[in-house]
């Protein structure tokens, strides 16, 4: 989605935003006005890119992406204070699926849709960072699992002290809470073909 399409799309994917993040382990209290001005960010730049799934009219899943180098600097300045080029990092914000539509391979296709835009722009690296949680946390519901083996299978792992912070108002919670994210990585391959598309 662009363009106008995008800018259309806005409050279905706050909406989503606000519903998926809402459960362990984000526990976010998201409200609607915050959320468009956070993904006022992907309608503004034209390397961003956004997938979203419907079924029929409903929105039932949606996944940003955008160059790390073009998006906000809690994001970048940890790799930028290890001397990583962040002009070779496509950073994936948001994959999201409603409970009802998991298990799908939606989240599958949102991964390899978003690592071909990332060869297509010539980012050789894909990124992405999730909250970190003790697993005893007392919000953990029984029988919880974690991305972390989606992630792998996908290729991703994560970097040991490579983190970064951001605060949100946790449900239940008065005030913001700063909380650590920790980034995973991976290496793509140039193509299926072993070769580079220039960056449009």
């Amino acid at each position: 989605m662009a363009g106008g399409a995008l800018l259309a799309a806005l409050d279905s994917i706050a909406a989503l935003r606000i519903a998926t993040f809402r459960d362990f382990p984000y526990l976010y209290a998201g409200d609607g006005e915050s959320e468009r001005d956070y993904l006022s960010v992907y309608h503004d730049n034209p390397h961003a890119f956004v997938l979203g799934a419907f079924a029929g009219d409903r929105m039932i899943g949606a996944a940003t992406a955008m160059p790390m180098a073009e998006h906000l600097k809690q994001l970048s300045a940890p790799f930028v204070s290890r001397g990583l080029d962040i002009d070779t990092i496509f950073y994936f914000g948001e994959s999201m699926v409603l409970p009802e539509w998991r298990g799908r391979g939606i989240g599958r296709l949102f991964f390899e849709r978003r690592e071909q835009r990332s060869r297509e722009l010539d980012l050789p690296i894909a990124s992405f960072c999730s909250v970190v949680r003790p697993d005893n946390h007392p919000a953990r519901p029984p029988g919880y699992r974690s991305l972390h083996d989606f992630w792998r299978a996908r290729g991703y792992a994560p970097v040991d002290g490579l983190t970064t912070e951001f605060s949100w108002k946790e449900i239940g919670q008065p005030d913001e809470i700063p909380h650590e994210m920790l980034f995973w990585v991976k290496h793509l391959s140039n193509d299926a073909n072993g070769k580079k598309t220039g960056r449009s």
